[in-house]
């Protein structure tokens, strides 16, 4: 009998030791394991549509994952993709973006005119610049219509897609591919003739029935069978076949190099407190990581290291010419895009069909 109460005392203790451990505050007995919060920092990118699948696909989710690794904070990504344009004109019109990744450097002057970027934004390596690539002549598969080069886009009948220059920098690339390329005597046109070139420029634009708004939208309707040829950029095509599109592109033997533009909006991340993880992310794309990742969706690199690495993977042009060869953004926009440039004074000759 004394051996059996004395278990139960003993039992009766270690339950009530039990009880009494039970009875801490949650906060006290788990403080030891309980995990650190996440702090979570948020950037807002404003991009032209062409290198969507670029950063939502590979340049975000490296970034996220190096800056996990380097401080511990989560990042999340607010993006917005529309024609260069288009989306410049939102940042001047509010749009609070932090990060502006655009097709034309004509495009972040306009912001960098209404004062929202107020650094030196091309005093980073590759003066600002982040991808480049060419313009080009998409073609159905086997290349029916037998289209080669500038010229040939005059053949009867043909059906042309390019975008809209008022929304987006890949129409206005995609002009002074073609005026250029007949300034240079790139084409049959005679050389350094402006009325052969806005002639031939005239013939072409004729037969565009659908200017969409951006290059990215242009070309998805010539998937859907729109139209015998898209100009447009080369990465577009690159793009669409990774994902089962068919068609081809040819390079004409005169053509333009397309620089595309990034950079950090000051009015927006002194208003965020973003600055750090902002510069951050603007330095990381232009990294020999990043800029691989962007040669796998058609962009080709700015980065000398990984230029010199993939040179085999993109065609050489025969006469690849820039925009400082036709006077820069502040000269072409005056006199090809300006009210009284050649692109206005051709557009109005051939009238309201081209909206």
């Amino acid at each position: 009998m004394k051996m059996i109460n004395r278990i139960t005392l003993l039992f009766t203790l270690g339950l009530l030791a039990f009880l009494g451990g039970c009875g801490e505050p949650a906060d006290q007995r788990n403080a030891s394991t309980k995990p650190e919060p996440t702090v979570t920092r948020t950037i807002t990118l404003a991009a032209y549509t062409t290198p969507r699948e670029a950063y939502g696909k590979a340049i975000i989710p490296a970034f996220q994952k190096y800056w996990q690794e380097k401080t511990g904070q989560h990042v999340v990504f607010e993006e917005s993709y529309l024609g260069s344009g288009a989306q410049s004109r939102a940042i001047l019109s509010g749009f609070e973006a932090d990060v502006a990744a655009l097709s034309l450097e004509a495009d972040i002057n306009s912001i960098v005119k209404a004062g929202l970027i107020t650094h030196n934004w091309q005093a980073v390596p590759g003066k600002g610049m982040v991808t480049r690539s060419i313009v080009v002549i998409a073609t159905r598969h086997g290349n029916p219509k037998g289209i080669k080069d500038w010229d040939d886009l005059r053949k009867p009948g043909l059906g042309v897609l390019t975008p809209n220059v008022r929304t987006s920098g890949g129409a206005m690339w995609n002009i002074c591919a073609l005026y250029g390329a007949a300034l240079r005597g790139g084409t049959t046109a005679p050389k350094n003739n402006p009325q052969a070139a806005a002639d031939l420029l005239r013939d072409v634009l004729k037969k565009v029935s659908v200017m969409d708004k951006g290059a990215r939208e242009s070309i998805t309707n010539f998937e859907k069978g729109v139209g015998d040829v898209a100009i447009t950029y080369e990465n577009e095509v690159l793009v669409g076949q990774q994902s089962g599109q068919t068609y081809e592109y040819s390079i004409p033997r005169s053509t333009i190099l397309i620089e595309n533009p990034i950079a950090l909006i000051d009015r927006s991340v002194e208003k965020h407190g973003n600055r750090d993880v902002v510069e951050a992310f603007i330095a990381f794309v232009q990294s020999p990581l990043a800029q691989r990742a962007f040669t796998r969706y058609g962009l080709r690199p700015v980065n000398e290291t990984v230029e010199k690495e993939v040179a085999g993977q993109f065609p050489v042009v025969q006469d690849l010419f820039t925009i400082a060869d036709l006077g820069g953004w502040p000269m072409v926009s005056t006199t090809i895009f300006g009210p009284q440039g050649v692109y206005e004074r051709v557009y109005s000759q051939i009238g309201s069909a081209l909206q």
